[in-house]
């Protein structure tokens, strides 16, 4: 007997030992970590509205809006606010939904929709923030500059004027700045949720092998 027919035999043996799962049970095991793994998306996305929330009131005290107001950008600055916490809670919601109906999803195929809207979601959540921090930031930046001048004393206007070339200086400086910004936002949400995502794609793949 040569040796890989040793080793075949040898591994037969062994599969025998080997508990036999149900159809079944196998799905339970996907359907129980896939319910785990949205319920901690929703989970985190909620503490991170917290954080946000609380650092948001940490950071505008009374004179930080006062000079908000003095660069007439506190209505717009309030207005950005509001529609980004209605956004952010719709997400959430989404998240909830989500998870509830990966706890009461009775069969395979059910799951498998569940699990790829999900990832879906979350996906939409992570561009949604990365291109409402970049309009924010080009937003904020340019009534900041153009009515900079209101609250500081000027003696020098000439250090206010910009050419062509200072524009254009400004705007590509400002544009690697939030580019930098801007990746290393999506790093952290790629860290933060993409282990769960890769964990969900990987109980997508094992409920359509047992699909099969």
């Amino acid at each position: 007997m040569d040796e890989l027919e040793f080793l075949k035999q040898n591994w037969k043996k062994q599969e025998e030992n080997l508990p036999k799962l149900s159809y079944n049970e196998i799905y339970k095991m996907i359907w129980k970590k896939s319910s785990s793994i949205v319920k901690w998306i929703f989970v985190i996305s909620v503490v991170e509205l917290l954080l946000s929330s609380l650092f948001t009131v940490f950071m505008a005290d009374a004179d930080y809006w006062e000079q908000m107001e003095q660069l007439h950008i506190k209505k717009i600055q309030i207005g950005m606010y509001v529609i980004s916490y209605l956004i952010t809670f719709y997400f959430i919601y989404c998240f909830y939904r989500n998870y509830r109906r990966i706890s009461s999803t009775d069969d395979a195929a059910t799951l498998m929709k569940n699990i790829l809207r999900t990832r879906k979601t979350v996906k939409s959540y992570i561009a949604y923030i990365l291109i409402s921090t970049g309009l924010y930031s080009v937003i904020i930046t340019y009534y900041t500059i153009q009515n900079h001048q209101l609250v500081q004393e000027v003696t020098d206007s000439s250090k206010y004027t910009f050419d062509v070339v200072d524009w254009i200086k400004f705007a590509v400086a400002g544009c690697i700045i939030l580019a930098v910004f801007l990746l290393a936002l999506w790093l952290f949400y790629r860290l933060i949720y993409g282990i769960l995502l890769g964990r969900l794609k990987r109980n997508y793949k094992e409920l359509k092998r047992l699909e099969m």
